[in-house]
């Protein structure tokens, strides 16, 4: 779902006051935790028809510098609209993998220009393992540079 309309995607502009590294690294981070959505995620049949609960928790990090001084949405990522990007990402077209949504999640928040990394974790609490496990989950860190 790259490219969502909802999310801001003003440019973010450098200011003397940004909280940047020298060696360029950004600092500043917009954290989203629980992130729920219902999908039909996963290489079994039946987990494909009767769907379950996912839950994403994501990490952002972006130059929050403007945001911090002019107090306006237009500056900053509307974390409202990333949530329900993420919500729209579980929800849509089911994918073996959990993998795989962790990788479309981080498209979504990386197609805001002003995202410069995002670190995506999708747990699947209700995982279909013969074990007793309290949770499974997927942690995927994606940058502009690939670092």
């Amino acid at each position: 779902m790259a490219g969502n309309p909802n999310v801001a995607t003003k440019p973010a502009e450098d200011s003397a006051g940004s909280d940047t590294a020298a060696a360029g690294t950004v600092r500043d981070r917009i954290s989203l935790r629980g992130i729920s959505g219902f999908g039909h995620h996963g290489v079994f049949d039946f987990e494909r028809e009767q769907g379950q609960r996912f839950v994403v928790d994501v990490v952002c990090w972006l130059d929050l510098s403007a945001a911090a001084g002019s107090d306006d949405l237009g500056d900053t990522l509307d974390y409202g609209a990333l949530s329900a990007a993420v919500v729209a990402d579980i929800e849509s077209d089911p994918l073996n993998l959990i993998e795989a949504l962790a990788g479309r999640i981080a498209d979504s928040c990386l197609a805001s220009p002003r995202v410069h990394t995002v670190e995506v974790t999708v747990h699947k609490p209700e995982a279909p393992i013969n074990a007793d496990v309290a949770d499974v989950a997927v942690t995927l860190t994606r940058s502009r540079t690939r670092d």
